[in-house]
């Protein structure tokens, strides 16, 4: 949108200017379009990415718990070896990525190989996959979203990619902890019990059996979490933080009539799009709720 310097803060129903425009000459009715499209490219890949992630994390958690997810002792050593060998050199440039990686899986095979020979390294190690779940979504509770987006956007360069990651990021543990409790529910039903004594696999019982059924409730979060996630962008987007400056978005409206003070509808039409915006969020969610019930 180029702006129109000869009418800048003018009033809605100007001429060529349905909605007015701001004290830069940007068009109100066109930063309204656009930021539409800016606010649905965050937080429509952040939900579903963050939704996702907590399926992930959260389903692993109820299926596993703390004692069902064993590995061998050496597996554990060589690869708590490699990792911290890593971080002491420090992360490789770009140049020797091609080469650190195999020199570094070569050296663990061969340390494993070598460790395997001892018979207390071959027994396994249960992994407290739900434990450290339930510390991480504790830990992510703990914080303010708000906050921890903004510390960690303010220390970033500006980036769509950047903020999408950051959203999911404090997004995660809503869907995760939905996933954890109904994959655990499951886990009690008859079926499941059927399937673990016919030797299914974990992916299939996984993906055939639990996945199904615990996507009925997972889905009517995903309203919960794009609103909570457009309302974080607009924030984020009103204190001038986490996307480039070129984006247009409702939150730099909203930000612009702090230099405009008497520009009432640089404050009116940004909520009144974020309100109609929730509303329909919220039938979506009320219908997906009958659906489910």
């Amino acid at each position: 949108m180029f702006p129109d310097l000869l009418r800048t803060d003018a009033s809605p129903l100007t001429n060529g200017h349905l909605l007015g425009t701001d004290s830069q000459g940007h068009d109100v009715l066109g930063g309204l379009i656009y930021g539409a499209r800016t606010t649905l490219l965050v937080s429509v890949p952040a939900t579903l990415l963050a939704t996702a992630l907590g399926m992930l994390v959260g389903g692993a958690a109820g299926f596993w718990g703390d004692t069902g997810l064993r590995v061998p002792r050496f597996t554990l050593l060589t690869s708590s070896g490699a990792a911290l060998l890593y971080l002491t050199i420090g992360a490789p440039a770009a140049s020797l990525a091609a080469i650190w990686w195999p020199m570094l899986l070569s050296a663990s095979v061969a340390g494993a190989a070598l460790l395997a020979r001892g018979r207390a390294l071959q027994q396994t190690v249960a992994i407290p996959v739900d434990t450290f779940v339930s510390m991480g979504i504790v830990a992510l509770a703990a914080l303010p979203r708000l906050v921890l987006v903004l510390v960690a956007a303010a220390a970033t360069e500006p980036n769509t990619t950047t903020v999408i990651a950051l959203l999911v990021l404090v997004s995660w543990p809503g869907p995760a902890r939905l996933m954890r409790a109904e994959t655990r529910r499951i886990q009690q039903l008859p079926y499941l019990e059927a399937g673990r004594a016919l030797g299914l696999p974990t992916s299939r019982l996984l993906l055939q059996h639990i996945l199904p059924n615990c996507w009925r409730v997972l889905r009517t979060s995903l309203p919960i979490t794009v609103a909570a996630l457009v309302g974080l962008e607009t924030t984020l987007s009103f204190l001038g933080i986490g996307l480039p400056p070129e984006l247009p978005s409702w939150g730099r409206i909203l930000a612009a009539s702090r230099l405009s003070p008497a520009s009432w509808w640089l404050i009116v039409f940004p909520v009144f799009a974020l309100l109609l915006t929730m509303l329909a969020i919220r039938q979506v969610l009320s219908a997906s709720e009958d659906q489910y019930n």
